[in-house]
């Protein structure tokens, strides 16, 4: 199990493992966040401190909702606002301990135009 935890720790994220790779997306939040996602299942994720000290973002076409801490504002997990039982949820790996993620590779996704992976 692996934890993390937001800058003031009310909001704390567990996941079970490390994801097989991180996704550095270029959409005009992501990039300009400089956030690392580790994407999931949303049941494989425990996340303490949420909804009640976290606040959302909805930007686009409103597919998934970027969240950060309400008191210290570090962006801690996106959730995608689908309905479907397999529906992914990804948190900011740069929430972990420093050198947690140091051997993972790291995936660009062209989230600004083509919605493909770029490598």
């Amino acid at each position: 199990m692996l934890s993390a935890s937001c800058h003031c720790g009310r909001i704390q994220i567990k996941v079970p493992a490390k994801s097989a790779f991180l996704i550095d997306c270029n959409c005009s939040i992501c990039r300009r966040y400089g956030a690392l996602w580790a994407c999931y299942s949303l049941n494989q994720i425990e996340i303490i401190g949420h909804p009640e000290h976290s606040v959302a973002y909805l930007w686009g076409q409103q597919s998934i909702q970027t969240m950060h801490c309400a008191v210290c504002g570090c962006v801690t997990h996106w959730e995608a606002l689908s309905t479907e039982p397999d529906r992914k949820m990804a948190v900011n790996a740069r929430n972990f301990e420093a050198g947690v993620w140091i051997d993972v590779p790291i995936r660009h996704f062209d989230g600004a135009d083509s919605w493909t992976y770029l490598d």
